[in-house]
């Protein structure tokens, strides 16, 4: 038998059971599942020093495990020192066992390794079953090598989810491992 990540074998043998018997589904086709994470990191500081722009690609290819493509900026504005096409950020789109790989590092290694952590904001869905959250540290992942990090940015982490509502979505997280703050709340 080939390899299968650990949250997909969870997913498939678990929480798709519990998502059923919770939401009632009718048929096996309506529980949601994971569709795709998306990381998206903007460096602001890229118009004046081209090599920021550099490091955030490598370093989101370290993190992901995917290559990432740069973002560049659409329109030029002269008062932030921005050109069209200039690079200003890096994105990736995980799918398949990449993205459940990510999402086991992200829950099991990364999350304990911020500081203060509390739990995260179970506040910020979209309306339509999808989760976006934002990390201040970029080196909170131990593919980073801190000595070779010019400068800590942030990132954004978008979880893309089948769920049609935010509970469904909230449901589907929470029995995937994702520590919400007010898990106790129900």
């Amino acid at each position: 038998m080939s390899y299968q990540p650990r949250l997909k074998t969870k997913y498939r043998e678990e929480i798709k059971a519990k998502l059923q018997e919770q939401f009632n589904y009718s048929s096996p086709m309506q529980v949601p599942k994971l569709e795709k994470i998306c990381i998206n990191q903007g460096v602001g500081e890229a118009s004046a020093d081209k090599k920021l722009a550099d490091n955030a690609l490598a370093e989101l290819t370290l993190i992901a495990g995917q290559k990432a493509v740069p973002t560049k900026a659409r329109k030029s504005i002269s008062n932030f020192k921005l050109r069209e096409d200039m690079v200003i950020g890096a994105r990736v789109t995980l799918r398949n066992d990449q993205m459940w790989e990510f999402l086991d590092r992200f829950i099991a290694i990364a999350l304990p390794r911020v500081r203060d952590f509390r739990g995260i904001n179970d506040k910020s869905f979209d309306g339509r079953g999808n989760y976006t959250m934002g990390i201040k540290e970029h080196i909170i992942f131990p593919e980073i090598d801190l000595d070779k990090v010019p400068r800590i940015t942030g990132m954004d982490i978008t979880f893309v989810t089948s769920a049609p509502t935010d509970a469904e979505a909230l449901f589907l997280l929470k029995e995937m491992g994702m520590p919400f703050k007010n898990q106790n709340k129900n």
